[in-house]
């Protein structure tokens, strides 16, 4: 009795222990959540307080000036817009089509563990990176000079991995049951794959979309390596015309001495926060309402 007293006693000390560093853990996880919303609430505030007073629709219409009372960004925003649009339209079919490939076609031998390695790995590479390559075959060998289709071609690159895998995953969690059944029923791997899995990955290939778009909209590295312009006085009006973007926009004023200048910047950043936190609420919108349509 009393060595089996002696062993509850320490699997009831064990399991003590285990709740105690259980309750530590989730204290230090929400101590480290309220720090980092904090600092963002933080730098909202402070980006609100200074650029709140030049949000007007002038702001939004207006053209780079010298003067920081007249200076807009309509020239920047349709550049980041037209830019974001090819990009889409250059990764995501490209991005979707392989992650098909790859997940529903391709055999698992040595070539194919080594494509997806690389498309990880490709994925983690610094945006830097992408612009010099952008420069050195967009802009040079291919001749398309400092132009939106140079620059929206290079944020393709930088975007096409994550989309990739972000397509792969939404395509794995589909249930084999989906497949088993289609095939049961006569249905090809095409329609299989076309009227059944891709139906049902929707909503996380679109989620994975919105969400490599919205990263590449905030990117400058790449942009400047390219050779976008830091100062542009007119709005793109097509692919081979010559542009600029929010966030180089807002480095140009940032790195002026002048105070309206600064809070031009300021005003910048909430343009490009309100079109980011658009994007992301159309990636949520289309995600449940798909979700909605197969329940």
């Amino acid at each position: 009795m009393t060595g089996t007293s002696l062993a509850d006693g320490g699997v009831q000390r064990a399991i003590a222990r285990r709740r105690f560093l259980d309750l530590a853990f989730q204290a230090l996880a929400l101590l480290i959540l309220i720090l980092a919303l904090g600092s963002l609430i933080a730098l909202i505030t402070d980006v609100w307080r200074d650029g709140f007073s030049r949000l007007s629709w002038d702001f939004l219409t207006g053209f780079p000036s010298r003067r920081a009372a007249n200076a807009g960004i309509w020239h920047a925003l349709s550049g980041s817009m037209l830019v974001i649009l090819v990009t889409g339209t250059l990764a995501v079919p490209i991005g979707v089509a392989s992650a098909i490939y790859l997940e529903e076609y391709s055999r698992r031998n040595l070539m194919a563990r080594i494509i997806e390695i690389n498309i990880t790995n490709l994925a983690a590479v610094p945006s830097i990176i992408y612009g010099l390559l952008g420069l050195g075959l967009f802009v040079r060998a291919m001749g398309m000079g400092r132009s939106v289709l140079a620059g929206a071609s290079t944020l393709a690159l930088l975007v096409l991995p994550v989309i990739i895998l972000s397509t792969r995953e939404a395509l794995r969690a589909v249930p084999p049951s989906i497949r088993e059944g289609s095939y049961a029923l006569g249905a090809t791997k095409w329609q299989t794959v076309w009227y059944q899995v891709l139906p049902i990955a929707l909503p996380g290939i679109l989620t994975g979309m919105i969400l490599a778009l919205s990263r590449a909209i905030g990117e400058t590295a790449p942009l400047i390596s390219i050779g976008a312009l830091t100062f542009v006085a007119f709005a793109p009006d097509g692919l081979w015309s010559p542009f600029t973007v929010l966030p180089i926009q807002i480095f140009n004023w940032v790195s002026r001495p002048q105070v309206e200048f600064q809070a031009n910047a300021a005003a910048g950043i909430l343009v490009l926060l309100a079109l980011l936190l658009t994007m992301n609420a159309a990636a949520i919108w289309l995600r449940d309402h798909y979700q909605k349509k197969l329940s």
